[in-house]
């Protein structure tokens, strides 16, 4: 249960921007510090406000990125990627295949 609580959590995952570091990393083949700076450049925040919830929180919902919390009306699955995909400027693989199927 630590592993998935620990992901789930902080930078690992979704309540800061640690699903983001993760993904330019693995994506772009960045090393973390290099992800980070990246992910706050794009997000137009400093490499320390990226781990912080509260800021991150607030930025997720008013670029429709995704929230551990459901917001009624707000982005999330498939859209959510989607917009994730343009803001970083990268290619998210279910995006791709989501479009070939829909032929948009």
């Amino acid at each position: 249960m630590a592993v998935p609580h620990y992901m789930a959590s902080g930078m690992g995952g979704i309540r800061s921007a640690g699903d983001l570091v993760a993904r330019m990393q693995f994506s772009k083949n960045m090393k973390i510090k290099d992800a980070k700076e990246y992910v706050a450049k794009k997000l137009g925040i400093s490499t320390l406000e990226i781990a912080d919830e509260h800021v991150m929180r607030e930025l997720r919902e008013e670029l429709k990125i995704g929230v551990v919390t459901g917001v009624p009306g707000a982005p999330r699955g498939i859209a959510a990627k989607m917009n994730i995909e343009k803001i970083l400027n990268t290619k998210i693989n279910s995006c791709e295949k989501f479009r070939k199927m829909t032929r948009l």
